[in-house]
């Protein structure tokens, strides 16, 4: 029997192959704090370690946002240390997801902003409802991502226009993402989910040896760059130690715009 999570949905077509794993805290707008980044973690080895699991989707509850970014409340409390063990351990998970033999398509059903940027980015594929907004806004809170976006983000829609998008905080609607190379398709938002399963039907036809080769055949082209992902997990932890940082919690938290002073 699959396990239960707390943050998470886990349904499992065994007719199909098809896994649904949905992150489930709608109150939040599925916002990711450290215990939902575990059960994603759980929830994606338990899906390679089954058998009947050929086929990965990963999306959100309802239908205004895929995941809208981090727990800021949880993060405010960290210091240097834990936010770089944080983001270190955000980007170990979300790497499964991208190594997976098994391929993953996200659903992205909403706001997918901050860590649902990069929790997205991290599938093999992206599919964005017609009312999808993308966006990497860390910087209003006077830090950077730090679960692999900076990496990835350069990967997908190529450095000056990653630069562009981490500098300004701009978000990216549907059709903008799918113009980048953000999304591979954009469809009505009540078709997102059955589209996303006929994607993946269509790859599960084919030689799963070959399908799993073919991810990790591309992976490998970017192991070059994994340093990158350890100088971001560094700048990450060294946010937490400064004034602009406290200062952009603190505001977000307040509901008011943030007076950074660059210290």
């Amino acid at each position: 029997m699959p396990a239960s999570f707390a943050t998470l949905l886990y349904d499992l077509n065994a007719a199909s192959g098809i896994l649904t794993i949905t992150v489930n805290r709608p109150d939040k707008l599925n916002a990711l704090n450290a215990a939902t980044i575990e059960d994603i973690g759980s929830a994606f080895a338990q899906a390679q370690d089954d058998a009947q699991v050929r086929g990965i989707v990963l999306t959100g509850s309802g239908e205004k946002a895929f995941v809208a970014g981090a727990d800021i409340a949880e993060l405010a409390g960290l210091d240097v240390l834990a936010a770089r063990k944080a983001s270190e351990r955000g980007q170990e998970i979300f790497g499964r997801i991208e190594e997976s033999r098994k391929p993953v398509v996200a659903a992205v059903n909403g706001f997918a902003l901050g860590g649902g940027c990069e929790l997205a980015m991290a599938c093999h594929m992206r599919i964005a409802a017609d009312n999808a907004r993308f966006g990497q806004p860390e910087v209003n809170l006077g830090l950077i991502p730090g679960y692999g976006g900076t990496q990835r983000l350069a990967q997908l829609v190529g450095k000056g226009k990653a630069i562009e998008l981490l500098l300004t905080a701009d978000m990216v609607k549907a059709d903008e993402a799918l113009r980048l190379g953000l999304v591979n398709h954009v469809v009505p938002q009540a078709e997102l989910l059955d589209f996303s399963r006929q994607l993946l039907a269509r790859i599960l036809g084919k030689a799963p040896l070959a399908v799993g080769l073919c991810l990790d055949s591309v992976n490998a082209y970017y192991d070059q760059q994994r340093h990158g992902y350890q100088t971001e997990a560094q700048g990450f932890g060294r946010c937490f130690a400064s004034d602009d940082f406290k200062e952009g919690t603190t505001a977000f938290l307040e509901k008011r715009p943030a007076a950074f002073t660059g210290n």
